[in-house]
């Protein structure tokens, strides 16, 4: 008995090491450079007041910042992460989080009274992804209509097309990628996606890496060459 109480402890030991190891691999991990020359964050107020300029150093090429959440709430750190990551000479743009649950011209509303039109700002995202918050789950031609609807009086203000973020789930369910004409943002840990009809032109490569002056693990995000 005493001998396989020490066999086991010795089995927990080296699954516990084999996990760390793992772990820091994970949280350091990006895709090499050579592919993928273009790479950056997609950070919201959960990351706390973030060190722009050591982010930068750290390879962070752009970033896009979360504006916006449905139609009443609006980032507490937007302004600030805007201001933080233009003196750092990073290239960035806003997020949007869609709810099913309200208007699109709510939500577009809110976006565009938040988001400044600027030149020098990238394309807005839209993010598509289920919300545990709202349960509601409306036919897909409705669905088409209203993002068409946001998407409209959001690129009427910033004067440029937007991209479309889209987990998997909301892919599957609502086959987004054939129904909208836009470019696309697709989600996938350490692989590349291949779940929408159209190639993706940015990869959220990684949601548990971390990096210097960002408190947490952050998106990573590649841009197809």
């Amino acid at each position: 008995m005493r001998k396989n109480l020490i066999s086991l402890a010795a089995i927990c030991a080296a699954l516990l090491v084999i996990a760390f190891i793992l772990r820091n691999i994970a949280v350091g991990w990006a895709p090499p450079r050579d592919q993928y020359p273009v790479q950056g964050i997609s950070v919201d107020e959960s990351h706390g007041t973030i060190i722009w300029h050591v982010a930068g150093a750290t390879g962070v090429d752009f970033a896009y910042i979360q504006a916006t959440d449905g139609a009443d709430r609006r980032d507490a750190n937007f302004s600030a992460n805007v201001e933080g990551a233009r003196e750092a000479g990073i290239r960035y743009g806003a997020l949007h989080n869609y709810s099913l649950c309200r208007l699109a011209t709510d939500q577009a509303t809110s976006f565009v009274t938040t988001v400044p039109r600027g030149d020098n700002m990238l394309p807005p995202a839209i993010r598509l992804a289920f919300d545990n918050g709202c349960g509601d789950r409306p036919g897909r031609a409705l669905v088409l209509s209203e993002l068409n609807t946001f998407l409209n009086q959001i690129e009427s203000h910033s004067e440029k097309p937007a991209i479309i973020a889209v987990s998997r789930e909301f892919e599957e369910m609502y086959n987004i990628s054939s129904g909208i004409d836009r470019t696309f943002w697709l989600e996938a840990n350490f692989f590349p996606p291949d779940y929408a009809t159209k190639p993706w032109v940015m990869w959220r490569a990684s949601d548990m890496r971390r990096i210097s002056g960002v408190d947490g693990p952050i998106n990573w995000n590649v841009v197809r060459p």
